[in-house]
């Protein structure tokens, strides 16, 4: 088909001494609440927010006192180019903001697993995992991303919780699905009661991966073909071999394609026992948002962290 050439736009020429004013990049769409509060921005679920005794949210870019390209951002992990003191003060301002200055901060050591840790007041030291449950008031979950899918899971009936970091790695092992069998062994929970929220992660838009990965997930997953834009290996024979008679080895490796992390979860989410209608899904892709958000694949080793963060309030 051929392409037609639109014809071409006249530039108007700003009024002089009016500065351009940049256009607003749209907010998050509804059931999500992008919550403003002492400088901070705080994306919240609206279903989370009619539980009272629930602190929840997931950090944005703006805000905090680490410095990153000249402006001031919000940075949650320990990175090379912030210093310790700043990652404390900005988790502090976090805390605050989510009115959770009280409960005690419980980040994991993620390592792309699917290690699930239960925490109790007696167990408040970091470890090594991608996922922790609790039912105990006072303690603050909070898994670490700037890519990755992070869960939050809420049982209103038991008022029990968990934060998830679910990579490509850790949705392979389906530690989403794992994590909803934590909570029905440790606290009895139903997966039909069960609220998800999955917070900003990179969409299928960005997250372009080697196309070995589509072999990975359709072993694993009845639906894993769903998941890529197209469902090719890279295994496929290449008829144009035969045509150009290039040797063995000379071929060109097999084209990338894109994954959908959030579509992979939402899957083990509702094969765990979850009700679709209880899964609410972020559609801020945290490379095309910048702005708002960090992204390790758009802006490298320089990206700071998210954290997204449950836990349950101290009872008056």
């Amino acid at each position: 088909m051929p392409i037609k050439k639109s014809s071409p736009r006249k530039r108007s020429r700003p009024a002089s001494g009016k500065k351009k004013i940049a256009t607003p990049r749209p907010g998050p769409a509804a059931p999500w609440i992008l919550h403003r509060s002492q400088g901070l921005q705080l994306l919240q679920l609206a279903p989370f927010r009619k539980l009272p005794w629930l602190v929840q949210g997931f950090s944005t870019r703006a805000g905090g006192v680490s410095t990153l390209d000249g402006n001031k951002v919000l940075n949650l992990s320990f990175m090379d180019w912030d210093t310790r003191e700043n990652v404390m003060k900005n988790r502090k301002l976090l805390q605050s903001a989510a009115g959770a200055s009280d409960l005690n901060l419980i980040p994991l050591k993620q390592i792309h697993s699917d290690v699930i840790h239960t925490v109790s007041s007696s167990s408040t030291e970091p470890r090594n995992g991608d996922a922790s449950v609790t039912n105990q008031p006072g303690i603050l979950l909070a898994v670490q991303t700037a890519d990755c899918v992070p869960i939050l899971l809420v049982d209103p009936k038991k008022r029990a919780l968990a934060a998830i970091h679910a990579g490509w790695r850790g949705t392979l092992a389906r530690i989403a699905q794992k994590a909803v069998g934590r909570l029905q062994m440790e606290f009895g929970s139903k997966p039909g009661d069960l609220l998800a929220a999955l917070g900003p992660s990179i969409g299928p838009c960005c997250y372009e991966v080697g196309a070995e990965l589509v072999t990975k997930f359709t072993v694993q997953f009845a639906d894993g073909d769903d998941y890529f834009d197209e469902a090719r290996s890279g295994e496929e024979p290449n008829p144009l071999q035969w045509l150009n008679m290039a040797p063995p080895g000379h071929q060109p490796p097999p084209k990338n394609v894109h994954l959908d992390l959030r579509k992979a979860n939402r899957s083990q989410l509702i094969a765990a026992g979850l009700q679709p209608k209880n899964i609410f899904v972020s559609d801020l892709c945290t490379a095309c948002r910048t702005d708002l958000l960090f992204s390790y694949r758009r802006e490298g080793p320089q990206s700071g962290r998210l954290l997204s963060i449950i836990g349950i309030a101290n009872s008056d």
